[in-house]
């Protein structure tokens, strides 16, 4: 317990370090993308009986806590191990891999969770109703675990810098757009949306959408999410003892 709360305490020093520059950088896209989606694209179109603003606040709160959970954990973690040679030291640390690992992703689940809430405040200050509740925020919390696992996981797995940037272009970039966060799932073509249904940010956009909706639906979407979490935190963990 005293790793892991080390390991948070290290990242909660640099996030203070870094503060302004952190919480700027991480309203500029979804500020954009409220402009540009919300009020330009989607300004006068209804979706469901409701605005599009209402149908595309879920979705940027999805993306924007996926960008920010998988590159708080993946850049830095590939950083230390390729170029500051930092990672080393805590491999010869009287610490487990499973407590670093746990350190790790908790610390990006939280940046992503504050990124999310930024994105809530800026709803509210521009008249956009959020529909927040305790399920809402569990899908929000386990979406953010979900992608500082898999940025864990990735800064482990691959060996150049520039390679985490094809990671980040190949598989990040195109979940932004499709997995269900600017339009709905039905515009898909079927065989596309079968492959996009089994994505963790597809269940991340959809249950914050059915917050208070389906219950079958509602638990699936958690249920997924969770899979996803511990699947590829214990890839990651097993990875880290055998490089050990």
């Amino acid at each position: 317990m005293a790793g892991f709360t080390c390991i948070l305490w290290q990242e909660y020093v640099l996030f203070k370090r870094n503060f302004w520059n952190i919480t700027i950088s991480n309203m500029i896209a979804p500020t954009l993308y409220l402009i540009a989606f919300g009020w330009g694209l989607g300004g006068g179109m209804r979706i469901d009986g409701s605005d599009y603003i209402s149908f595309v606040i879920p979705g940027i709160i999805a993306l924007t806590t996926m960008t920010a959970s998988f590159s708080a954990v993946g850049n830095a973690i590939n950083i230390s191990r390729l170029y500051e040679k930092t990672f080393e030291e805590f491999m010869v640390a009287p610490i487990s891999m499973l407590v670093y690992a746990a350190g790790k992703i908790t610390a990006g689940a939280l940046r992503g969770i504050y990124s999310g809430f930024l994105i809530i405040i800026l709803a509210f200050v521009f008249g956009v109703r959020v529909h927040l509740n305790g399920y809402f925020l569990l899908v929000m919390i386990l979406n953010c675990l979900a992608f500082s696992a898999i940025g864990f996981t990735a800064g482990i797995f691959i060996k150049s810098h520039a390679d985490m940037a094809k990671f980040t272009s190949f598989i990040i970039t195109p979940m932004a757009f499709l997995c269900g966060t600017f339009f709905p799932l039905d515009k898909i073509p079927h065989v596309l949306k079968v492959f996009i249904w089994l994505l963790p940010l597809t269940h991340t956009s959809l249950g914050l959408r059915n917050s208070g909706g389906n219950i079958g639906d509602m638990i699936l979407h958690i249920v997924i999410l969770l899979l996803y979490f511990l699947i590829i935190l214990a890839i990651g963990v097993v990875h880290c003892k055998k490089t050990e």
